[in-house]
């Protein structure tokens, strides 16, 4: 059976794949719009909505930790518009 993470710990590693959408580099030729570029991107992304998805939904996380899972599924939206567009 798989373990289960806390609700603050998904939020540090969705961050943290963010970041990793965010620093992640184009490749010289095609840039932005490779296609394996603009796939592992998304793929960061994906892992990282996956993480916290399901906490503004969770009875036990607090209301603070609710709202901050919103803000971060705000700001991967906001990631793929700015890495992707």
């Amino acid at each position: 059976m798989p373990k289960l993470i806390p609700a603050a710990e998904r939020l540090i590693r969705a961050r943290a794949l963010i970041q990793e959408a965010r620093d992640f580099p184009p490749p010289a030729e095609g840039g932005k719009y490779d296609f394996s570029y603009v796939a592992q991107v998304k793929d960061l992304l994906r892992q990282a909505r996956d993480f916290v998805k399901f906490i503004p939904q969770l009875a036990g996380a607090s209301t603070e930790v609710k709202a901050d899972a919103k803000r971060v599924l705000a700001e991967i939206e906001r990631a793929d518009r700015e890495i992707l567009h």
